[in-house]
């Protein structure tokens, strides 16, 4: 009898974004399955795109057991219209669960999404008995609601129609879960408070779109932002007269001479940054990747300008990215060669809590002159897909169970990637 490292689902649509639950449903901590809970949404070109949380068929699809080989692994508990695609779908942080929300059922969750608007969305479920052992489909009244609780799209600073643009990104607050803060197309980021459905603050952060967005660890006032214009920005929102730019691409050789419009040659053409995301273990790192790019860039935030490492496997464009929310340090690649990479940084990642950017008194910016890049060539775990993975998502720690057929499983993280209709879950 040995225990599972993989799961599968097949979606009924292409699924670009996705998530993994960060907590036990709210009263099922003593069900296991419950830590086995994914969002994701659809990609399709037209304004009928779905979102859909999908669960565990049943404790037993962990242990390899020939009798259970036929069922599929996740089943979908409850699906929802969106409208456009979802550029991102996130699963509540798991400080939410104690939060004093003035609007919120104790036994309901909530996920978000951005597309053309921010979507915050109430998922509830009664839960099946605990004695319950079912097998087969679930039906989809069963006790699973997916609602909409507030879209919210403010009026762009830059832009004189009276919808928002549509948003690229968002990061949600771990530290305080009202807050929100999401990127757009039309230049700027808006922190939202989603308790109380207003925007506190919207400000222009690049000179082109806006692609990503990330909450410094344990901090409510800074974030980071990436965009067409090749830079990483970083924001306090206690002085937003000035950013700081912690990074920006080396501009592209050969270029061809600007045109005589003058926006074109306001700016040179700059490699866009697609993604960015804090190493949960030290917020002093960050990791990024260029537009078809297929290196990975690790920023430490006390010497910008310079990454201080490189990773280098991929062999097509990288696609997404994101670390591990333990102390492992293990960040996953994914991109359009098929494959996920993850990378253990501990060995290269130099431990000092005193230096990290929220306890230094000087701010954002203290360079270290003794930082060299480095580059790392050797992923530590490699899965090759059946197709290019768009997508990935960790889960958190989860415990080891023992289920009433007398199995166990061990503890563990998962990591979920999304290749055309298919999601499969790798025990890491």
């Amino acid at each position: 009898m040995t225990q599972t490292t993989t799961l599968q689902y097949e979606a009924p649509w292409p699924v670009y974004a996705l998530d993994w639950c960060k907590s036990a449903a709210p009263g099922q901590q003593m069900r296991p399955r419950s830590a086995f809970r994914l969002g994701i949404a659809s990609l399709t070109s037209d304004y009928r795109n779905r979102i859909a949380i999908v669960g565990l068929q049943d404790e037993r699809v962990l242990v390899e057991d020939d009798d259970y080989g036929d069922y599929p692994d996740f089943v979908t508990l409850v699906e929802a219209q969106h409208g456009y695609p979802a550029t991102r779908l996130q699963w509540q942080p798991a400080t939410a669960n104690s939060f004093a929300w003035s609007q919120k059922a104790a036994s309901a969750e909530l996920l978000a999404t951005t597309g053309d608007a921010l979507r915050v969305w109430e998922y509830a479920s009664d839960g099946p008995a605990a004695g319950s052992a079912y097998v087969g489909r679930q039906s989809s009244g069963g006790g699973h609601r997916l609602t909409l609780k507030t879209a919210l799209s403010g009026q762009s600073k830059v832009q004189n129609n009276n919808t928002g643009a549509p948003l690229t990104s968002f990061s949600w607050n771990e530290k305080s879960p009202s807050l929100v803060v999401t990127s757009s197309i039309d230049t700027t980021c808006t922190v939202w408070n989603i308790d109380t459905s207003t925007a506190i603050t919207q400000l222009i952060a690049h000179d082109r779109e806006v692609y990503d967005v990330a909450w410094l660890p344990g901090s409510t006032d800074i974030f980071v932002s990436v965009g067409a214009d090749g830079s990483l920005r970083a924001f306090d929102l206690r002085s937003l007269e000035h950013s700081t730019i912690l990074y920006e691409t080396p501009a592209p050789k050969n270029v061809p001479p600007p045109t005589a419009s003058p926006s074109s040659s306001a700016r040179p053409p700059t490699s866009p940054l697609l993604r960015i995301a804090f190493n949960p273990a030290d917020s002093n790192y960050m990791s990024t990747f260029h537009m078809d790019g297929t290196d990975i860039q690790i920023l430490d935030m006390r010497s910008p300008g310079q990454p201080v490492m490189e990773l280098r496997a991929h062999r097509a464009q990288v696609n997404a990215l994101g670390w591990s929310s333990t102390d492992s340090q293990l960040l996953g690649t994914v991109g359009d060669d098929c494959q996920l990479l993850v990378w253990d940084l501990s060995a290269h990642t130099s431990q000092n809590p005193a230096a990290s950017p929220r306890n230094a008194s000087t701010g954002l910016s203290s360079p270290r002159p003794d930082a060299k890049k480095r580059v790392v060539a050797d992923p530590v775990m490699a899965y090759t897909g059946a197709s290019e993975i768009v997508n990935m998502a960790w889960s958190p720690q989860i415990a080891g169970m023992s289920m009433n057929t007398g199995h166990t499983t061990g503890p563990g993280e998962w990591i979920a990637v999304a290749m055309g209709r298919s999601i499969k879950a790798l025990k890491v």
